[in-house]
């Protein structure tokens, strides 16, 4: 039977939420990774593992991690897409910058209703996309897979769509808006110093600014290739 969202304490949301993020590299989320997450100490997420296991929202093998169960999953979307429902209407109808809707979302996310998630997407018509460029699931579900590369593996030479930046670190996100960068915008990488060197990019369109983006900075931002340099 599935779990209905009155059963869940924000504890449980949000462990759910982590581990679900823990698991989109394709392994287990181990217990020392969701302690690191949420800043609690391992032996209470232990006994929150236990817990969750009891519940049918987890699988737990000693020694291998978790993994969500299809209940813990459908949970966890849920949230993830309460909370990116939030940040989009946040910036879209109440003026809220990109670096500061993150903990508004959080604590919204556990209050709202689902009906008033539901009336906030349709007045945002839907969109696919937070304002991190982050995919919205479904009221179903249904989350878009997708296959983006680091702007530090773009090659000298390809234009690329920056499309998604983490949501976590208000700074870095002030920092990447000052360098004009946001999801959908475009750029063509000029050149890369060796040794984890920098990166220095020409920002498409009628400024052409140019811009240095330090190796650390580059690996943290998702883009796709749409134009690849020949030879």
């Amino acid at each position: 039977m599935a779990v209905r969202k009155k059963d869940l304490t924000r504890s449980i949301e949000d462990y759910l939420k982590t581990i679900y993020e823990l698991e989109q590299d394709g392994t287990p989320a181990q217990t020392s990774a969701i302690a690191a997450a949420l800043d609690v100490a391992p032996p209470s997420v232990s006994g929150m593992v236990r817990r969750l296991s009891e519940a049918g929202l987890l699988q737990h093998a000693p020694y291998r991690g978790v993994q969500l169960t299809r209940d813990g999953r459908n949970a966890a979307l849920n949230m993830i897409r309460r909370h990116r429902v939030v940040e989009t209407y946040l910036t879209s109808k109440l003026g809220y910058d990109w670096d500061s809707v993150h903990e508004e979302a959080e604590r919204l996310e556990h209050a709202v209703s689902d009906e008033l998630i539901e009336r906030m997407a349709m007045a945002l018509g839907n969109p696919r996309f937070d304002p991190h460029g982050a995919p919205i699931p479904t009221r179903d579900g249904a989350v878009e897979t997708l296959q983006y590369v680091q702007l530090s593996d773009v090659a000298v030479g390809d234009v690329a769509e920056l499309r998604m930046v983490s949501d976590k670190d208000p700074e870095r996100l002030r920092f990447v808006a000052s360098l004009g960068l946001k999801p959908g915008v475009m750029f063509e990488v000029l050149s890369r110093q060796p040794f984890r060197g920098p990166t220095t990019i020409r920002i498409v369109g009628p400024s052409s600014k140019e811009q240095v983006i330090g190796h650390e900075l580059a690996g943290s931002l998702r883009c796709s290739v749409v134009e690849r340099v020949v030879g």
